[in-house]
């Protein structure tokens, strides 16, 4: 349930609206959009009667029901505006949003060496990117695949991280992790596999940093939502959610179905930032650019990208990685269609 201030209410009677609804054993939340401020209310609302509640102070336009079982991740939870997500980075902060430019996540799908980590950190920042990518604990098919450098490659993302500017993004795969990945990380990663996880989830949603929430290869978009739920409701209220592909019936010419779709549907479910993984989402490094491409068109807020100076002699996922060189062109291609629908920043548009 929401409650919709009017405008101009003094912050007095909010505060004692939210001591009102704690007494009642509701946990209100207080959500200060553009022109007004709406009133969550996140518990046993089920007896509550709208019109009544609305008679308990003149300063209330409006009580209404939040219909979807992802109370906070709805978009009517905030009334219909979409959120901001501020990311800190080494050169400031970073907005994921709606009405934002297009953020640029790359990278390789593991961190190999520091040389390699570094090379491409320093290739994609120049091409525009905002975010490096890169695994240091890697969640694989087969147990006899490479996993990663696992702690020691979490200090060659902090090199990359102080030598380009980037902001790292990288997967935490166990809750014991989460205190020292942080330490690196500006954005936690929640990769496909864990996002039913809901005890990492919990966990993950317990501190501060920023986290990117895959969809899982079999998910329904409201399963998903209802993980973004799980970290929200521990208090961590900067979610992204990440489109990967989703697993269906052809496996023969792209490894996943890039679900594109998602960008229309979840901007009426959601106020949360959306990303597109085109990589996952194709699995063959040629159909990336047409993938991203279309992203931008259909209203993505960020693409993550994998990058690798040499993808025939990557550890993990070269088929589906661009050169820094094809980055780079890719980013210019990009750069006309993010113009075109008012979503690119500028100095990024002289790439």
């Amino acid at each position: 349930m929401i409650i919709v201030m009017k405008v101009g209410t003094p912050q007095e009677e909010i505060d004692r609206l939210n001591q009102e609804m704690s007494s009642r054993g509701l946990t209100p939340e207080t959500i200060f959009g553009r022109y007004k401020v709406v009133i969550g209310l996140v518990g046993d609302t089920a007896e509550l009667d709208p019109l009544q509640l609305q008679e308990i102070s003149p300063w209330i336009e409006q009580v209404l029901r939040v219909e979807e079982p992802f109370k906070r991740a709805s978009r009517q939870f905030r009334h219909g505006e979409p959120s901001d997500i501020s990311v800190t980075t080494p050169e400031g902060p970073v907005l994921f949003g709606e009405h934002q430019p297009v953020v640029t996540i790359a990278g390789p799908c593991s961190v190999e060496s520091e040389e390699m980590i570094v090379e491409t950190a320093l290739r994609v920042k120049a091409a525009g990117a905002k975010f490096l990518r890169g695994g240091a604990y890697k969640p694989r098919t087969s147990p006899y695949a490479f996993q990663g450098h696992g702690e020691s490659a979490l200090g060659l993302l902090a090199s990359a991280r102080e030598q380009s500017g980037l902001g790292i993004i990288t997967e935490v795969m166990d809750a014991d992790d989460i205190e020292k990945i942080a330490e690196v990380a500006d954005v936690l990663q929640v990769g496909a596999r864990n996002m039913q996880n809901f005890a990492l989830l919990k966990k993950i949603g317990a501190q501060d940093k920023p986290v990117l929430l895959k969809r899982g290869i079999s998910a329904t978009i409201e399963e998903w939502l209802m993980a973004a739920e799980y970290i929200l409701a521990a208090g961590n209220p900067n979610v992204i959610l990440c489109e990967r592909g989703i697993r269906t019936f052809d496996r023969r010419y792209t490894r996943n179905t890039l679900d594109l779709s998602v960008l229309p549907v979840l901007r009426t479910l959601t106020h949360l930032p959306i990303t597109i993984d085109p990589s996952h989402g194709t699995g063959w490094a040629p159909l990336v650019p047409a993938m991203a491409k279309a992203a931008i068109a259909g209203g993505t807020d960020a693409l993550m990208i994998e990058v690798h100076p040499n993808p025939q002699k990557a550890l993990s996922d070269g088929a589906q990685s661009l050169t820094p060189k094809e980055f780079e062109t890719l980013m210019g291609e990009l750069a006309v269609i993010g113009n075109a629908v008012g979503r690119w920043e500028k100095e990024a548009a002289l790439v």
